[in-house]
């Protein structure tokens, strides 16, 4: 019975530590949003069969010896260009928890997790959804809400707007014998690319979105619709980030829940985030901020529905996937005390169902949980010396808190020194760390800068005994590198300008220079964050 009333308490504490007035039917709507882009006025939108008739052909010959691939992976249809995207596989039906997700009309489709076909103007198109950068792989599963870490979003749309400079809606319609409507449908697509400015990441895995938004809006007339002009597309304002890098990973949906202030670096702030989102993706995708609004005003239940699959959003846990046993008591119990000690100032504190009276009771597994997390009610950011290029880019977004649209939902941009100290809610699968991913593991994170790798390889987490080192929890190092991976594309260099791994040093884990944690001490440590 006592063992029944502490799973029960288990459970309670959990759901209230989760709950949002939101419905099952809304997450679930929400969670379809988020595979299929709900925007429909998009400006980016592609038809979809005369692009797929030429990514069938021969053109795969040429993308094969030009575009970097994952080992044994090869670009040889439309598909693979997709997934070269970074789409992932649809969680399966055997899948639960945070790893399934509602699908659409009910059955798993036999299309990548992020991709949508919409009917516009009598044609039929293509575009990709909140799930091509915040859905990530883990050991074999799709997770909504983690980290893409092969995004290339911004290369697609660097490719996609060099390649329509060279085929014109005469060209796809010869070469694809594409029906008027799509013609016409190419046309608006690249003519709104004109009013995109594209910056291309520094790293495979990082986002340039931030540049994105800021370069188009100097494509654009600087009033308050942010209008089209032809002018402007042909000879953009000049601004930092033409020179200067702000480069940044997706970052994970669970943690949103506890903030009220967005973004890395905590620079937005808004009503509602969702709308913010929206925004930004839509004056990178070219589209008409008049149109857009229109479509907000009509679509509220679906941002509310968007806003409840990212609020409801949990992380998964390391003991979904490694032995409970993996935690031995003494190094866990002691990294609590260390974490307390250092951390808990900036990123809250966790309390664990071992603190519970009669723990004994139960097993290992149940112990390790955390049962209630307590973060700053006010979202803050901090500056611990890491690579500014990222907040110091967003003055360059300040011009969106001069657009009606911005104001009418209550966006504002204040740019902030430093970064927000994140929760630490599954931290261990949210690897490499930081913001620009300049540290490969917490072992490194918790190393004096200097003394951190100054290059590491990325590779997939598809295979725990190869991919991942579950001590220092993250990318394996040196000699456990599979020869495979060891190629120029997948090497991330943190001596290039906006990757450094500098920071999170003095008065954190260094006292006058030199480390505060011992060895023990730090692996003891990060035992304690793969409960969290």
């Amino acid at each position: 019975m006592i063992k029944i009333l502490f799973v029960a308490t288990l459970s309670f504490l959990n759901l209230k530590l989760h709950a949002q007035p939101y419905t099952a039917d809304q997450i679930a709507k929400g969670q379809i949003h988020a595979q299929h882009y709900p925007v429909d006025i998009s400006g980016s939108i592609a038809p979809y069969h005369p692009f797929k008739i030429l990514a069938d052909s021969k053109a795969h010959v040429f993308a094969n010896l030009a575009l970097p691939r994952r080992p044994d992976s090869k670009l040889e249809n439309f598909f693979d260009f997709i997934e070269w995207i970074g789409l992932l596989p649809y969680p399966s039906e055997n899948d639960d928890g945070v790893y399934s997700v509602a699908y659409p009309n009910g059955q798993k489709p036999d299309y990548p997790f992020g991709f949508r076909l919409i009917e516009k103007n009598g044609a039929i198109g293509f575009t990709m959804s909140c799930a091509q950068c915040h859905a990530g792989r883990l050991f074999g599963k799709t997770v909504l809400g983690l980290t893409n870490r092969w995004t290339r979003a911004n290369q697609a749309f660097y490719l996609v707007k060099k390649s329509m400079k060279v085929v014109t809606p005469f060209w796809l319609q010869t070469l694809s014998q594409s029906t008027k409507e799509e013609k016409e449908l190419y046309k608006r697509t690249r003519n709104n690319m004109q009013s995109i400015g594209i910056r291309l990441p520094q790293s495979t895995g990082l986002d340039t979105s931030l540049a994105q938004v800021a370069l188009s809006l100097n494509h654009r007339n600087p009033d308050d619709w942010a209008t089209k002009s032809e002018k402007f597309e042909k000879h953009p304002r000049p601004d930092d980030l033409d020179i200067n890098p702000a480069d940044s990973k997706p970052l994970v949906w669970w943690n949103v829940k506890y903030k009220n202030r967005w973004l890395a670096d905590g620079s937005v702030k808004s009503n509602n985030p969702i709308f913010t989102n929206i925004l930004w993706n839509e004056i990178g995708r070219g589209s008409d901020l008049k149109e857009l609004d229109q479509w907000l005003d009509q679509n509220q239940k679906v941002i509310t529905e968007l806003t409840a699959a990212v609020m409801s959003s949990q992380a998964p846990k390391f003991t979904d996937f490694f032995d409970a046993n993996h935690f031995d008591p003494e190094k866990v119990y002691k990294g609590e005390k260390i974490f307390n000690q250092l951390c808990s100032r900036c990123h809250g504190t966790y309390v664990k169902a071992w603190s519970l009276s009669n723990t004994n009771e139960y097993t290992w597994k149940q112990q390790v949980e955390t049962i209630e997390v307590k973060y700053p009610k006010n979202t803050f950011s901090i500056d611990i010396g890491t690579d500014p290029y990222r907040y110091l880019g967003m003055k360059s977004l300040t011009k969106l808190n001069d657009l009606s649209i911005s104001k009418k939902y209550s966006t504002l941009v204040e740019p902030q020194k430093g970064y927000v100290p994140p929760p630490l809610v599954g931290i261990w699968a949210r690897w490499p760390y930081f913001h620009n991913n300049s540290s490969p593991t917490l072992c490194s994170v918790l190393t004096k800068s200097s003394d951190r790798p100054t290059a590491y390889y990325m590779m997939d987490s598809e295979d725990p005994s190869t991919e991942f080192d579950s001590v220092c929890n993250g990318y394996p190092l040196g000699d456990k590198v599979d020869q495979k991976w060891q190629k120029k594309y997948f090497k991330y260099d943190s001596t290039k300008k906006g990757l450094s791994n500098a920071g999170h040093d003095e008065g954190i884990f260094l006292n006058q220079g030199k480390e505060i944690l011992s060895s023990h001490e730090k692996l003891a440590l990060i035992q304690f964050l793969q409960t969290l």
